[in-house]
């Protein structure tokens, strides 16, 4: 009896868990799936039930100008951030566990701080910094605010995937005569690579969703996706932009599930 009754326990208790995680996701996607069909309306005015079924709105959102010139903005920022960001916080956790000094913890602090900090704070604070030495319209202050933000993720990423391999890896190498860069090259970096590649997506999708930095410090000539939507919900909301967010959310969903592969493929990759 005592058995039987544990498993209904447990039974009933994941029942209850699928359940509560059901309704809570429910909850974060119902919105979205409401106004996603109003983007296949062929009327401008936004209402249901729809009177047809129309790509107009898609068709629109590919015109050259606004919304492929803030798509290639975008792409250029996203792609750029996560070329620095992606090196720099892999070697920042390679070189932070492969080390012990005093002053470990509160290094790995700061690094992650970026995380704590509210992202308007952020793009304030580098507004008056880029306003003060003159960097203001172009692509570079949104590239090293972005990197900022982004390096804290691959940070992460990375350090929990170095935590699964042993580190007498790199040791070992060395003992056979390879130089310190490429042991890593050779032993480690094969290993944390699933790891290091979900960082670099983190870092994309960092980068590429961001309004908050890039109301501060975009430019006319450098609009990103996020910011023109911002624009255009301001000004005038019409069902491009709502064509638009589907496929933004198209586009993280299938990111969302590169993360999960390259995780999966993490794990297997460990001891």
């Amino acid at each position: 009896m005592p058995a039987v009754s544990y498993r209904v326990h447990r039974r009933i208790r994941s029942a209850f868990v699928f359940v509560l995680a059901f309704l809570v996701l429910a909850f974060l996607v119902a919105p979205i799936m409401i106004v996603a069909p109003l983007a296949f309306s062929p009327n401008s005015f936004m209402h249901y039930p729809l009177p047809g079924i129309s790509l107009k709105w898609f068709q629109s959102a590919l015109e050259p100008y606004p919304w492929m010139y803030a798509l290639k903005n975008s792409v250029v920022v996203a792609l750029s951030t996560t070329a620095l960001a992606t090196p720099l916080g892999t070697m920042a956790a390679y070189g932070l566990v492969s080390t012990d000094f005093r002053y470990k913890r509160a290094l790995i602090a700061i690094i992650l701080s970026p995380l704590a900090v509210p992202v308007v704070v952020i793009g304030l604070g580098s507004y008056f910094f880029f306003a003060r030495v003159g960097l203001l319209g172009g692509y570079a202050p949104l590239i090293i605010t972005h990197t900022v933000i982004a390096v804290p993720f691959v940070f992460a990423t990375v350090l929990a995937a170095l935590r699964g391999i042993d580190p007498e890896l790199m040791r070992a190498a060395q003992s056979l005569g390879a130089r310190p860069l490429r042991a890593f090259r050779d032993t480690v970096l094969p290993l944390i690579m699933p790891g290091v590649l979900a960082g670099a997506v983190f870092a994309f999708v960092t980068s590429f969703d961001d309004v908050v930095i890039a109301v501060f410090l975009s430019s006319p000539t450098t609009l990103t996706l996020p910011r023109q939507l911002f624009a255009g919900i301001r000004d005038q909301l019409d069902p491009t932009i709502i064509a638009v967010t589907v496929f933004l959310m198209a586009v993280s969903v299938a990111l969302l599930i590169v993360v999960e592969l390259l995780q999966k493929l993490s794990g297997r990759g460990g001891p």
